[in-house]
């Protein structure tokens, strides 16, 4: 079986957008003794499906103290030795001096798409206020590359990468000051690459994203305490701090939507969404507690997120379980959350086995998001053909 990393982008637009970030040529299954060849091509994909490739800034660009940028979250994490292999990204895929060697690859081997984040440091290296230079000329040629070789732009906003100078100031996403400043930064975006620029996703996988920086401490700024607190981190709260993270973050995405179908959309034309990490919950049995612990971990992964943009407010569940650690929106926030995008995006990775735990959740202490939820997860599944239409259904 071939495991592939698939972006769905759900469109409220006619069109539907498809990317896969790795090219999936030949399925092999096998069945007792049997091999069965389950090869395809292009030609077996509706007309509009788009291939394209995605990354994101610090994972690919390198020069991480050239030119002006200054350090990101990531960059003391790493320098920190928090990686296992303790590895950096000081040069990785060195994509800041070889961006048009890499859009030739991609146009070479027919990419439709290609889907980047920019480094907030790079263009903003205080988080606000000057534009450097440097970083957009750098993102203006990369975008003036791809648009040459017929590849169509895509870009996120915020892909688990903030200047470190803004942690530093007023611990990034854990304050409401961030929504101003990432509205700022993305009104540039908007501004400076809007003309050649149609799709635009806010932050990327805000659901992973939280509960790496700020429940297990697997992602910067390594914030974390029991229950969690699998990366024995020095500061964080693991209780509370998932929650106000998320809120500050789709507060942010509503924000930036505003503005952009306030002063770019009619004029640009494009379209704005966010991505969110979801797998597809099954119940490892029949059971009712199976059942309804399935889609208590669909709220939880996906409603997350989903739900406020579509019904102004968290699951119920989550409410409920998490009482007041979760904070609440105001009237104002929810009509503003409300339909404040034109896709969604899936990142899709596994299939994942449900059971109930509630029986063995301990009460005493306190809680967090997993705690909360109250289920075991187990399994890795391939993609089921069921997944996009259950989604679409739910939504």
């Amino acid at each position: 079986m071939v495991h592939y990393h698939m972006m769905m982008m759900v469109s409220l637009s006619s069109r539907i957008l498809l990317l896969l970030t790795r090219t999936l040529v030949v399925l092999v299954v096998v069945t007792g003794n049997q091999v069965k060849d389950t090869s395809f091509s292009r030609d077996d994909f509706p007309s509009n499906f788009v291939f394209g490739a995605g990354s994101s800034a610090y994972q690919i660009e390198g020069a991480v103290a050239e030119d002006g940028r200054t350090p990101s979250i990531w960059d003391k994490f790493t320098h920190e030795g928090h990686m296992p292999d303790h590895s950096t990204a000081d040069i990785t895929c060195d994509g800041y001096h070889k961006y048009k060697e890499d859009v030739k690859i991609m146009s070479d081997i027919g990419l439709e798409a290609y889907r980047f984040s920019i480094s907030w440091s790079r263009l903003l290296p205080y988080g606000r206020g000057t534009i450097n230079p440097k970083g957009l000329e750098y993102y203006n040629s990369l975008i003036d590359e791809l648009v040459a070789h017929g590849i169509e732009p895509h870009v996120t906003l915020y892909h688990i990468d903030h200047p470190q100078i803004l942690e530093d100031e007023y611990e990034g996403w854990l304050s409401p000051r961030m929504i101003d400043d990432f509205t700022a930064f993305a009104d540039v975006c908007f501004r400076e690459f809007g003309d050649r620029v149609s799709h635009w996703t806010t932050v990327n996988e805000p659901n992973t994203m939280c509960l790496g920086c700020y429940d297990s401490g697997q992602f910067p700024p390594r914030r974390c305490s029991p229950p969690g607190g699998a990366f024995n981190c020095t500061a964080g709260n693991s209780s509370v701090e998932p929650y106000i993270a998320m809120h500050n973050i789709l507060l942010a995405h509503a924000s930036v939507v505003a503005i952009y179908r306030e002063k770019y959309q009619a004029k640009q034309k494009g379209f704005i969404g966010i991505n969110v990490y979801a797998f597809w919950c099954t119940p490892l049995t029949n059971s009712s507690a199976d059942v309804a612990a399935t889609q208590r971990a669909t709220d939880f992964y996906t409603g997350w997120v989903v739900n406020p943009l579509v019904f102004g407010d968290y699951p119920k569940i989550m409410k409920k379980n998490a009482g007041s650690r979760i904070p609440s929106f105001t009237k104002r926030q929810s009509e503003l959350l409300k339909g404040s995008f034109d896709f969604i995006g899936l990142n899709h990775y596994f299939v994942a086995y449900i059971k109930d735990n509630s029986r063995n959740s301990s009460k005493s202490g306190p809680g967090d998001f997993k705690s909360d939820m109250n289920v075991k997860l187990s399994g890795d599944l391939f993609l089921p053909s069921i997944f996009f239409s259950c989604v679409f259904e739910f939504y």
